[in-house]
């Protein structure tokens, strides 16, 4: 479900909007301003995922205020002007509804958005479950969950990979540790990352996944052990 907001200066152009996605199973209308400035000051502390904008306002234009965002959120504009069209899409938004606004058209911007969510939300999911590797000349994508351990070796490392072949790809240790920060994997020596949820034993400064021994560098020890012992 989108939650969307709505500004226009005119209290019917608002009710309108209202009943429009009251009759939407995609959106839910949750506040209505006839203030931008009031609308700023409430997408500051309430993040929405869509607004509903009219252009033309006497105390600051649906441009502007679109422009003054300091997050990405989907827009359609709404308004009785035809000749800011162009601006409109340059700001990548998802529409742009002409006054007066059907229902048969205003079910066609919001899918517009619905779609674009999913997308949006679709790719944010798979970017936590995968992560991608330039290796042997294209780009590898490699579920998270299938790497066994990484490791590795000069400029280069290698990726150990469930039923599937081991990567080689020229990148940092320092990069796939970003690559990966916020998931189960762990750097535990200069030359080794492992999932931290398929340790089955440590045993003083080694770490036994399997049958594969992983040494715990000293330099990374104090950070290990805090996370293991807690």
């Amino acid at each position: 479900m989108i939650h969307a907001i709505a500004i226009d200066d005119e209290p019917l152009a608002l009710n309108v909007i209202k009943s429009l996605c009251d009759k939407s199973e995609n959106v839910r209308l949750v506040k209505t301003f006839t203030q931008p400035s009031e609308a700023l000051r409430y997408l500051r502390k309430f993040p929405i995922d869509l607004i509903f904008c009219d252009i033309h306002m006497p105390s600051m234009t649906g441009i502007s205020l679109i422009k003054s965002l300091q997050q990405d959120t989907m827009v359609i504009f709404t308004t009785a002007f035809s000749e800011y069209a162009v601006v409109s899409y340059e700001l990548n938004a998802i529409d742009y509804l002409l006054k007066p606004i059907n229902q048969k058209r205003f079910t066609q911007a919001v899918t517009k958005a619905q779609e674009y969510f999913d997308y949006i939300n679709k790719r944010a999911y798979e970017a936590e479950k995968n992560i991608f590797i330039r290796a042997d000349f294209s780009l590898v994508k490699i579920p998270i969950a299938d790497i066994l351990y990484i490791e590795g070796l000069a400029d280069y490392l290698k990726v150990y990979i469930k039923d599937r072949k081991t990567i080689v790809a020229r990148i940092s240790m320092k990069d796939m540790v970003e690559k990966l920060h916020g998931t189960d994997f762990m750097r535990v020596h200069r030359s080794f990352i492992v999932p931290f949820s398929k340790i089955e034993a440590v045993r003083g400064t080694t770490i036994f996944i399997g049958e594969n021994e992983f040494p715990i560098g000293r330099t990374y020890a104090d950070e290990f052990f805090n996370r293991y012992s807690s």
